[in-house]
């Protein structure tokens, strides 16, 4: 049981924690939630052993073992599976000492270590780690790669894979669903959701929290209040608490005119399709969490669009990836699609089938292969990279962002571009006075996400393509921002994994899958069992591959010249020759095989006698046949390995 008692904690002058209890019973799953700057991450750090309490007591049992993911980006050349498997610092321990025991020569060492590696789940620990890594999103052919061939985002997947094959008591994940795609996250619930002990999870994706959690623990003017059940019934008891409290009546009165006003806007086309019935729901429940809505001090809104071209785009018989010196590298191709103004266009795909590429492509980040995309006279696109960095200087600040702005769009010389009514814009998404003035490179990942999301407002486009732009928000400021979306009187196209925000704003779907993008008729659950439909598909067209990959043609490849009776006494001939070929093969991998069944047997024996009391001289004795063994099993299946090989080859004709 982790148990805090009128606990205090500080980071620098500032009290983060002010007396705050709270008690988490062995494994539960718990969401900690806060605005940010609450004091999550330092409690974290006190819950993983790098902090001390500054006042009150703070107690967990002395032999949890803790886990949880390195913030660090790796760097390392490192395979991605030893990597991985090195998570499991019990299992890389043990190793390296039978190393040195082998080494030296100490028979018992060695016995006891064969027995610890055995509880360790040493058999099985390459197949995990690699059932990990394939889990998150990587593919077979990467799992050998060197974590530097990664990039940024594919690093922090396997830093969760390592933390995940760290055998632990309590887990404490900070933000694991911000680089992984839709796929990797379904996988990511289903893995937690069989987790034997304890987790604390700080998450921004409402989804995620109500299926791995069942209660909250919040942080708020330095208090600890846990709440049960998921993260919606939490919100919706804040939300009441919220409404009994007389300073924040007008706020919430105001957020919920303006919820309601887009509420009734939609409600009027709800009885069209099953994602609009979806959709409503989403805005009901918006409406009853406005007061949670009205506590956030971020509330913003897109302003009209000066121009509605219809269509927005045309897309014909276009080719969509990368062009380098090698050549083009083709993604998607034979795409014919048309965007109509007001259409809001979730795109679906599972990770590398193409939604960034074809996303970037119509923001002009990439050039467009083959094929046409005619655009509406008077279409703006405002565009979020899934990057933030990618359109930001990190030397730059806020305020010459607006201006440089301001100059690429041929507006520096209007009104709103002078540095009073810039300043006063940017205060409005929380970069007020000398934070204006700050580099950006010194700005945390929800900071950087803020500030281009004010770009994308200054601009006024008439067309969002928005990249993942949840990772690094808030809770709170992932509320404002549907809120502003469904108000949105343009066009918007957006990838996310956040399914509450999908569903909240998209009124259709389009899957980017196999090279191509088409329609998807269904909604989110549709989606993700189309998900699990497809991870089954490409499971059987694997083992299909590879029960193929033999070669069929050979010497009793089929002869239209050769009667029936002729042709039979020619393949009796060929079995024969073969079976002579392959006769004293199968006589070497017979006698393999039951060496190997004695080995197993009598390693079966000593590791019992191990187990038992045994004077020394025995212990020692046993550890020393215990390692021959070893390494005459590993020569054995050597042997074996090459004898199939063979065996196989002259069957199928190529000996």
């Amino acid at each position: 049981m982790i148990s805090l008692q009128n606990l205090t904690l500080r980071r620098g002058a500032k009290v983060l924690l002010d007396g705050a209890s709270a008690t988490i019973h062995p494994g539960e799953k718990v969401a900690l939630v806060g605005r940010n700057g609450a004091g999550k991450s330092t409690l974290f750090a006190l819950l993983g052993g790098a902090l001390h309490e500054d006042g009150g007591d703070f107690s967990m049992p002395a032999h949890w073992r803790i886990a949880q993911v390195a913030q660090h980006m790796p760097e390392t050349g490192e395979a991605a599976t030893a990597f991985v498997l090195a998570g499991d610092e019990r299992l890389t321990r043990l190793r390296a000492q039978l190393a040195q025991a082998e080494a030296a020569g100490e028979g018992m060492a060695i016995a006891q270590l064969h027995a610890d590696l055995q509880d360790a789940g040493a058999h099985d620990a390459t197949a995990r780690a690699q059932a990990l890594i394939l889990g998150l999103g990587f593919k077979p052919s990467q799992l050998q790669q060197p974590v530097n061939s990664f990039s940024g985002g594919w690093r922090m997947r396997l830093q969760l894979a390592r933390a995940l094959m760290a055998p632990s008591d309590l887990l404490l994940l900070d933000e694991p669903t911000n680089h992984l795609d839709l796929d990797a996250l379904v996988w990511l619930e289903g893995w937690l959701a069989r987790y034997a002990g304890t987790l604390i999870v700080i998450s921004h994706d409402r989804d995620f929290l109500d299926a791995v959690t069942q209660a909250t623990l919040h942080i708020e003017h330095g208090q600890l209040t846990r709440y049960g059940g998921s993260y919606s019934t939490f919100e919706e008891l804040r939300a009441q608490q919220l409404a009994l409290q007389q300073a924040a009546w007008a706020k919430q009165q105001e957020k919920r005119a303006h919820l309601q006003k887009f509420i009734d806007r939609f409600k009027a086309k709800a009885t069209k399709a099953r994602q609009a019935q979806s959709r409503v729901k989403a805005l009901e429940r918006m409406e009853k969490i406005a007061p949670v809505l009205a506590e956030s001090e971020l509330q913003f809104s897109f302003r009209e669009p000066p121009a509605l071209p219809n269509p927005m785009l045309a897309i014909k018989e276009a080719a969509f990836g990368y062009r380098s010196d090698a050549g083009d590298k083709l993604i998607l191709q034979g795409v014919s699609r048309t965007v109509l103004a007001g259409q809001r266009i979730g795109i679906l795909g599972a990770n590398g089938q193409g939604k960034s590429t074809f996303v970037k492509t119509i923001a002009h980040q990439l050039p467009l292969l083959a094929g046409r995309v005619t655009e509406g006279k008077g279409l703006a696109i405002g565009y979020f990279a899934q990057q933030e960095l990618d359109v930001l200087h990190p030397q730059s600040t806020p305020l010459e962002h607006m201006v440089r702005l301001a100059r690429e769009t041929g507006r520096e010389n209007a009104e709103e571009a002078r540095e009073q009514p810039l300043r006063n814009f940017l205060g409005g998404f929380n970069f007020a006075g000398d934070m204006a003035a700050q580099p950006v490179g010194q700005f945390s990942g929800g900071e950087k996400a803020r500030l281009v999301l004010a770009m994308l407002v200054w601009q006024r486009p008439n067309l969002l393509l928005l990249d993942e732009p949840t990772n690094h928000l808030d809770l709170a400021t992932r509320e404002a921002l549907a809120v502003a979306l469904n108000s949105f009187e343009g066009t918007l196209m957006l990838v996310s994994h956040d399914r509450a925000l999908l569903r909240s704003v998209c009124d259709e779907f389009w899957l980017v899958a196999r090279g191509y993008v088409e329609p998807f008729e269904g909604d989110l659950r549709d989606y993700q069992r189309y998900l699990l439909d497809e991870a089954k598909r490409q499971r059987e067209a694997a083992a299909q591959e590879a029960s193929a990959a033999a070669p069929k043609t050979g010497p009793l490849a089929a002869n239209s010249s050769i009667n029936p009776a002729e042709q039979r006494r020619q393949q009796a001939r060929l079995r024969a020759q073969l079976a002579e070929k392959t006769k004293p093969l199968k006589r070497q991998l017979a006698a393999a095989d039951a060496r190997m069944a004695a080995i197993a047997t009598r390693r079966t024996e000593l590791e019992t006698q191990l187990a038992t009391p045994q004077p020394p001289a025995a212990i020692a004795d046993a550890g020393r046949e215990l390692k021959a063994l070893e390494n005459e099993m590993t020569a054995l299946e050597e042997q074996w390995l090459e004898l199939s090989t063979q065996i196989e080859e002259i069957e199928n004709g190529q000996a």
